[in-house]
């Protein structure tokens, strides 16, 4: 596409429409010396005489009637459309994509949702709950949520969410068969409930910590998910030991559905973050729903 300066041409529309130099500089702005000027290298450029100019009037030759006809419908197309997109930032609309992991989804987004979608019934939120790696660009989505030290470095990162820990536990029912473990070489005695995720493509391990030592454990069970309501329910029914984020673990302990064990092997890790490209200009409804989501405090 050529790589032409158009402003030339409403420059010139103005002119024709008002017959008059001195009135199409009052309303654009400029001085009579500018717009003659303009309109002459527009001629110049063109080939054509397009303003029969009297020392009273001016008005549109035949190649500059052609011209306006030609260029004021599509002006006012141009127009229509900013205000479209001026009511969209306004009033926004459309459909965000988002990739998250379960908990995630659950724990993060959910909430959010409950809150910002009644006041925004023209925004459409779909999110895919995938527990690798995302590219979200190449994917096409808007934006995901991981923890803060998954998020890649050419990212912008928002924090959603404070910083969080996980929880090991069993039904009363199983620790009536078996020990509590009371260090995490214990869990390698025990059934453990498991789950398997692209991004480690073995079984993940469970992260234990106590005063500056880091244990990786991965015990061995009848089970394996993907799941975490699947690891959390099989823990509830009594088969085995789950190791799962600690506010979806705390309704079932005080419920007494679940013990805990080895909470201070449990430390407190950062916290969820919605990323997307920096290069991209993020839409009127991302925008909004970042700012429902980002955490005010940790």
């Amino acid at each position: 596409m050529p790589n032409e300066n158009f402003n030339d041409l409403a420059v010139f529309a103005v002119v024709a429409q008002e017959r008059s130099f001195t009135r199409a500089a009052a309303k654009l702005g400029i001085s009579q010396s500018t717009l003659s000027l303009t309109i002459r290298a527009l001629e110049e450029r063109i080939g054509l005489r397009l303003l029969a100019r009297t020392t009273r009037s001016v008005a549109p030759t035949n190649a500059g009637e052609r011209l306006l006809q030609t260029i004021m419908p599509r002006f006012a197309e141009i127009e229509a459309e900013l205000a479209t997109l001026r009511e969209l930032r306004e009033k926004p609309a459309g459909t965000v994509r988002i990739t998250a992991g379960e908990h995630a989804a659950i724990a993060a987004l959910q909430p959010a949702l409950k809150r910002f979608l009644p006041d925004y019934p023209d925004i459409q939120v779909e999110v895919i709950v995938d527990y690798g790696l995302t590219d979200i660009v190449a994917e096409g989505f808007d934006a995901g949520v991981r923890m803060g030290e998954q998020v890649a470095k050419d990212m912008i990162a928002v924090r959603i969410g404070p910083d969080m820990r996980m929880a090991v536990v069993a039904s009363p029912a199983y620790f009536e068969r078996h020990p509590r473990p009371e260090t995490p070489q214990d869990l390698t005695a025990h059934k453990c409930i498991n789950s398997r995720l692209p991004t480690y493509g073995g079984l993940f391990p469970w992260g234990l910590e106590k005063d500056g030592r880091e244990v990786k454990v991965r015990g061995e069970g009848q089970l394996v998910f993907n799941s975490l309501s699947m690891r959390l329910n099989s823990a509830v029914d009594g088969l085995g030991v789950a190791y799962i984020p600690e506010d979806q673990a705390l309704p079932h302990i005080d419920a007494g559905r679940l013990i805990r064990v080895l909470e201070d092997w449990c430390p407190y890790f950062p916290g969820y973050h919605l990323y997307y490209p920096s290069r991209r200009h993020s839409s009127p409804a991302l925008t909004l729903l970042i700012e429902k989501l980002r955490c005010r405090g940790t």
